[in-house]
């Protein structure tokens, strides 16, 4: 049985930037379910909505400070309860971000743990005494700035854990209470209709028990990200950190078609163990591309490496290509490539992740000092950390603020300045534009099993290009993708004859096939029957 998590195409929205619809600035919970009817048009399966619950917002929702409600900047719970039953009746499952690694500073949880040593609930978070010395309790420092991943706190003379900012202290998710309590946030959600959850850094979240100084990291050099400095060997993907995804996978089970996805940057060896036996998470979200060097010859690796890796189990890949968290592919590849990224990323066999603006073309935006909202890019400037060029306002049409939020109304982040050309509107009437491709290659992976079910085998290739066969049952299909700006040639192998060209990446009607020879257009992906 084919599960929707595995036929279909994931969505991601940014809920600050995606729309506004009360004049604030700020996009919300209404602003989504308005937009509703776009994504059901574009055909995605799936909506991943970063968090919107209860937060301090320093960073930006991921410091939680209530997990069974929702900020008043996006709605209200009633607000989410329509969200998700306008979604589910256009067929769009609905996926909540859950942050498991830490709280704000600011949940009752944690102000209840630094208000006393004896509190029941002293133990919910990672509190420890300070080394001989009276400085922090080891080395591990905290994401956000490369400085201790420790506080101290004078009333109650101890030092917490916050692996990121100081204002999102760690859970011990050793307390078997506290653990109860963060299973029952899922619970709670799942009971509402929500059908699945991304799970932040979800590698991260139990350490060490001893913990152990991390080793120094020999690569280091001044100037790079300071957290490098060292080798986080004890506070990041630790065996027992299986446990945890099993935990979760029980409780994600309970609910029949529900669907676990697990933050987890690692490479794939080690990323490929956090599906477990079948009962840890459906599908660890694999990166790889966004690291990977954009080459014919580096992606063809990659992917056969991955198939190889899962080719003795049951476990089903999935690929993502931008996140809030990565500049926009756009961006980090042109325009031209990133066309045939998206090719790439909707004929691979496994889910495929779409970031929002991406099915545009929309690129990362040049934010200036004064409008900084990224504590990353706060707290290390210079370092090109900070994350707002890739979060900045959807492009909807080409009026003031792109339809965003109302004209008059400043955004929460600035948009970009070629919003009256790359926009919805203007590309749902443009038969070539990115939005045209990206919803043409939507659909025809949606009605064809042999690209969102189908086996993988990729082919040799003269350089700058890539080529593989997707199969299922009689349909054959071949994928031929050109990485470069030049003309290629390619004399087909034997066995492989095309009998039709299903869609160009150029969106026209190319004259590639000549006998058993394919030309291919610089910078040109294919989609061949066979």
């Amino acid at each position: 049985m084919t599960h929707w998590w595995q036929s279909g195409i994931v969505y991601q929205i940014y809920p600050r930037s995606f729309q506004d619809s009360n004049g604030d600035g700020i996009g919300d919970l209404p602003g989504i379910r308005q937009r509703l009817d776009y994504l059901h048009w574009l055909g995605v399966n799936a909506i991943w909505i970063s968090p919107v619950y209860p937060s301090p917002m320093a960073d930006f929702g991921y410091d939680v400070s209530d997990y069974r409600a929702i900020h008043p900047l996006f709605g209200s719970l009633a607000d989410m309860d329509s969200l998700i039953a306008a979604a589910h009746q256009r067929q769009i499952k609905v996926i909540l971000d859950f942050v498991p690694n830490h709280t704000s500073d600011q949940h009752p949880w944690f102000l209840a743990s630094r208000s006393a040593r004896d509190n029941p609930r002293r133990d919910w978070y990672i509190w420890r005494d300070a080394a001989p010395d009276g400085g922090p309790p080891n080395n591990w420092l905290s994401r956000f700035d490369g400085k201790a991943g420790w506080t101290w706190d004078a009333p109650t003379g101890q030092y917490y854990l916050h692996t990121f900012l100081k204002e999102q202290p760690d859970l011990n998710w050793r307390n078997p209470e506290l653990r109860q309590a963060m299973l029952d946030v899922m619970r709670f959600w799942f009971d509402r209709g929500v059908d699945g959850f991304r799970v932040d850094v979800a590698y991260r979240v139990l350490k060490d028990a001893q913990f152990r100084n991390n080793p120094p990291n020999p690569n280091w050099q001044p100037g790079m990200d300071p957290f490098h400095r060292l080798i986080d060997k004890y506070n990041r993907n630790i065996p027992e950190i299986h446990q945890f995804n099993r935990w979760l996978r029980q409780v994600a089970d309970a609910y029949p078609g529900r669907v676990l996805i697990g933050e987890i940057n690692l490479p794939l060896p080690q990323l490929v163990q956090h599906y477990g036996q079948g009962d840890e998470f459906h599908l660890p979200f694999n990166f790889s591309l966004i690291h990977t060097a954009w080459t014919a010859t580096a992606v063809r690796a990659l992917a056969d490496q991955y198939e190889g890796l899962l080719a003795a189990s049951a476990a089903w890949p999935n690929w993502v290509l931008g996140n809030h968290d990565q500049h926009r592919v756009a961006t980090r590849l042109g325009p031209a490539q990133a066309r045939t990224a998206m090719l790439l990323l909707l004929t691979l066999r496994g889910t495929p992740t779409l970031y929002y603006g991406d099915e545009l073309g929309m690129a990362d935006v040049p934010i200036p000092p004064d409008q900084v909202q990224d504590p990353w890019e706060l707290y290390v400037p210079g370092q090109g950390l900070g994350r707002d060029p890739e979060r900045t306002p959807m492009q909807w049409d080409g009026s003031a603020n792109a339809g965003f939020c109302p004209a008059g109304v400043t955004p929460w982040l600035p948009l970009a300045n070629n919003y009256e050309t790359v926009n919805v509107a203007r590309q749902q009437n443009e038969p070539a534009s990115m939005l045209a491709l990206s919803q043409a290659l939507i659909h025809l992976r949606q009605r064809t099993p042999a690209l969102n079910q189908g086996s993988y085998q990729s082919l040799d290739t003269p350089a700058g290009l890539l080529a593989y066969l997707r199969r299922h049952d009689e349909e054959s299909y071949l994928v031929v993708l050109n990485f470069t700006a030049d003309v290629c040639h390619w004399q087909l192998p034997a066995g492989v004859t095309p009998q039709a060209i299903l869609l160009s990446t150029h969106m026209d009607q190319p004259t590639a096939l000549a006998g058993s020879s394919l030309h291919l257009r610089p910078n040109e992906g294919l989609v061949l029957r066979i």
